[in-house]
């Protein structure tokens, strides 16, 4: 996976501590079927994600990064979820806490495919076809299903 330049900067005065990071999910739907890739470094199929550049706007993000990863232009329609995600230490030691805002997306153009390395395989599937992805990510797609409804949140009390 490619590190950001501004990550690799700042990872440069902090070391292996923990570094707070804005991340966007993007799902993806065209019709009845939703847009979900392997990814490279885990192998695991899950909803398009990268994180936000400084300035960016997140649904920016959320759709350069489908334009990037899978070769596919979509427009954000929603905000789905905003969450903070565990931890997560990298093999190489540096530590990251990834805010996560989840937005639905509808496909506009393009056929997907692994863009840039990041994704191994990337495709339209039926929702019955999700197999064993993990809980976290089905949780992300039912909540953008719901299109009707109000980002999901913790906190704020």
């Amino acid at each position: 996976m490619a590190t950001p330049d501004f990550v690799l900067s700042l990872r440069e005065k902090l070391g292996h501590s923990p570094l707070p990071l804005v991340g966007v999910t993007a799902v993806v739907f065209k019709d009845e079927k939703l847009l979900i890739g392997k990814r490279a470094d885990n192998g695991q199929w899950q909803c398009v994600s990268g994180i936000v550049d400084p300035g960016e706007e997140p649904a920016d993000a959320a759709v350069r990064e489908c334009r990037e990863e899978a070769g596919v232009v979509v427009r954000a329609t929603r905000l789905a979820l905003v969450q903070q995600l565990p931890r997560i230490t990298y093999d190489n030691g540096d530590q990251v806490d990834y805010l996560d805002l989840v937005f639905r997306c509808d496909w506009v153009s393009g056929d997907p495919h692994p863009a840039d390395g990041e994704l191994t395989e990337v495709g339209w599937f039926a929702l019955g076809q999700l197999g064993d992805m993990e809980q976290a990510h089905v949780r992300k797609i039912a909540l953008a299903l719901a299109e009707d409804d109000p980002a999901s949140f913790s906190g704020g009390r």
